[in-house]
């Protein structure tokens, strides 16, 4: 759905579930479909191009896409959980790239969720099963590597605020060379310097009238703030919210109607931000 000062723009009934999405600059979006199906549609609801993800040579296994996002020369890059690995494929549907993903505790659910292809050619990876973020050249090595902990609480099964555990969900590089952590049923945002030491933060209840449950997409605005997104954190919680670095919430979003508890990606419209 795109949304403008609330209001429903428009919506494309959709039964994948969906952890990203992409409006892309030809004013399609780009989304995930059932089967392992990543589709750009146009605004008349129209599929206009799809990369359907199928289990590799020697994997027999169930394919699962939560993370893609298409490139500045036009292609489009795929996180394949259950295959571990990163594609990249034409608009002919050919994969150019190929991209092996270290996992610990393989699972097609859990293996990955938000990546993205930074501007140095290298991509940043969220494992949610191992609870670490990885950063891989484009040969598939391991050159940096951020492991969540539990922050001084003990864990908790769950997906809303009562559940607390490592399985990261985002994160993003930021120009300064650290990188803002959307933790997941971690329950906290963190900013890590390369070094891996947390920089700055937002607890699970430090906010004021919020609380932090499973924390999935990120943007950095230019002028310091973040949006921050809150999902599985029931209909007293903002589902979106912006907040300075001094940590005053700007906004927040909420519409349990429309979204229920289940909202675990947005895009930022009009806006140069960092995702």
């Amino acid at each position: 759905m795109l949304f403008r000062s609330g209001k429903v723009e428009w919506e494309f009934a959709n039964k994948a579930e969906t952890h990203d999405i992409q409006l892309l600059p030809n004013g399609n979006v780009l989304l995930p479909m059932p089967k392992s199906v990543i589709a750009e549609v146009n605004r008349e609801g129209k599929v206009v191009w799809q990369y359907e993800c199928k289990p590799k040579a020697g994997y027999t296994g169930r394919i699962e896409v939560h993370a893609f996002q298409q490139l500045p020369d036009g292609n489009v890059m795929i996180a394949e959980s259950g295959n571990r690995r990163i594609i990249e494929v034409n608009r002919e549907g050919k994969m150019v790239r190929e991209v092996p993903l270290t996992v610990e505790n393989p699972n097609p659910h859990r293996d990955t969720r938000m990546a993205r292809k930074l501007e140095s050619g290298n991509y940043l990876v969220c494992h949610e099963g191992d609870g670490k973020i990885r950063e891989y050249d484009p040969t598939g090595k391991v050159v940096w590597t951020y492991q969540m902990d539990l922050g001084g609480r003990p864990k908790a099964p769950g997906h809303g605020v009562e559940g607390h555990g490592v399985e990261v969900y985002g994160a993003i590089r930021l120009p300064n060379g650290n990188t803002l952590i959307a933790g997941g049923n971690n329950n906290r945002v963190l900013e890590v310097n390369p070094k891996g030491e947390i920089v700055w933060k937002i607890e699970h209840n430090e906010l004021p009238g919020i609380q932090l449950a499973w924390v999935t997409t990120l943007h950095a605005l230019p002028n310091g703030n973040i949006i921050v997104g809150n999902c599985h954190a029931g209909p007293n919680n903002p589902q979106l919210f912006e907040v300075t670095r001094d940590k005053k919430v700007v906004w927040k979003f909420n519409d349990f109607k429309t979204f229920g508890n289940g909202l675990a990606t947005s895009h930022v419209l009009d806006i140069k931000a960092i995702r």
